[in-house]
């Protein structure tokens, strides 16, 4: 590669001011997030690829090892995409993977979805995925303007149900405490028997939370009604945006707007902290009236916003047996419903 040199960055203060240069950049690719899975007791691999010792792009890789193959997952990532240098910087990136014994490598840049980046992602080698790896439509809110600014651009019904929540007294308290994470498992199992989704291990949750609350990266938010709970949301803060990444209720839910109520003081708080987005996260496309999460996108549409959609996931097969994997994973997606 002339004069590029990939090796890994073990420096947080250097990886985190690179991140800062780049606005597009949401929390997928913080250090935070590979502490998250270093923790889950997975192998990371944060990828920096330099010029005469400047960095110059970074990716952060996450070895996965499943029953059906083994593969790298880079989410967000690499950071930028674009020209021959990211080609570059993949071919580095794949031969480690050989080396990991891995049967592809699986990406989606933090990149919209435009005829440049599908180009791209055609001339590195790379085939669309039959999964996600994270989400692809997202929904964001612009929210350097004023509250009123932001509740004018929203559904009115929306609108009507976040006061309503203000009039029947609904409080919405904040949290740092990593053991809250146990009744938000615990009402998100009870949500996923109901919906019928795969809920996420609570481990998952734990050190996730854990990993970003110790750097005042996340919160938890919990709407009660009367000392009884409505509905909690996981929030994360990561360069000037705020990310509603997860979120349950309970039955009672049904009657009490706290789900409103709970996203609402997630905007407020995230003015405090001079966020300038608010992302919503993954939304169905709205032709999907089937998709298992069709009802929340409903929902999550009345806050109003831009709906950004980012070049999804492709991967890079690396082995005879990634043909089999896709075969699987397309079976699988149908059953799913996503």
């Amino acid at each position: 590669m002339e004069d590029w040199k990939v090796r890994l960055v073990s420096d947080r203060k250097e990886w985190e001011e690179f991140v800062k240069r780049e606005p597009a950049v949401n929390f997928l690719q913080s250090w935070n997030w590979g502490e998250f899975h270093r923790n889950l007791g997975k192998k990371i691999f944060r990828f920096g690829l330099y010029r005469e010792g400047e960095l110059h792009s970074i990716a952060l890789a996450v070895k996965e090892t499943a029953r059906r193959g083994t593969y790298f997952a880079i989410a967000g990532g690499p950071i930028p995409f674009e020209g021959q240098e990211t080609k570059r910087f993949i071919e580095e990136i794949e031969k480690v993977a050989m080396e990991e014994q891995c049967d592809f490598i699986r990406l989606r840049p933090q990149e919209r979805n435009t005829s440049e980046s599908r180009a791209l992602a055609k001339e590195i080698g790379l085939a669309v995925s039959p999964m996600h790896l994270t989400a692809d439509l997202t929904l964001q809110l612009d929210i350097t303007m004023s509250e009123d600014e932001i509740l004018s651009k929203m559904r009115k019904s929306t609108r009507y149900e976040i006061r309503r929540a203000k009039r029947m007294d609904v409080e919405v308290r904040k949290s740092k405490d990593s053991e809250d994470i146990k009744t938000f498992y615990n009402n998100q199992v009870k949500l996923a028997k109901k919906q019928g989704f795969t809920p996420f291990p609570y481990k998952f949750l734990y050190e996730q939370f854990r990993s970003f609350v110790a750097d005042d990266k996340a919160l938890l938010f919990h709407a009660y009604k009367d000392d009884e709970l409505l509905a909690s949301a996981f929030v994360i803060f990561y360069n000037g945006e705020a990310v509603y990444h997860y979120g349950v209720s309970t039955p009672a839910n049904n009657r009490i707007p706290g789900s409103y109520a709970c996203l609402w003081e997630a905007i407020l708080e995230a003015k405090r902290r001079d966020c300038e987005r608010f992302n919503l996260w993954g939304v169905a496309p709205k032709d999907e009236t089937r998709h298992r999460f069709a009802s929340l996108s409903v929902f999550k549409r009345g806050f109003g916003g831009e709906e950004v959609e980012y070049l999804p996931a492709h991967d890079l097969p690396l082995t005879p047996r990634y043909k089999a994997i896709r075969i699987f994973e397309i079976f699988r997606k149908r059953l799913r419903r996503v």
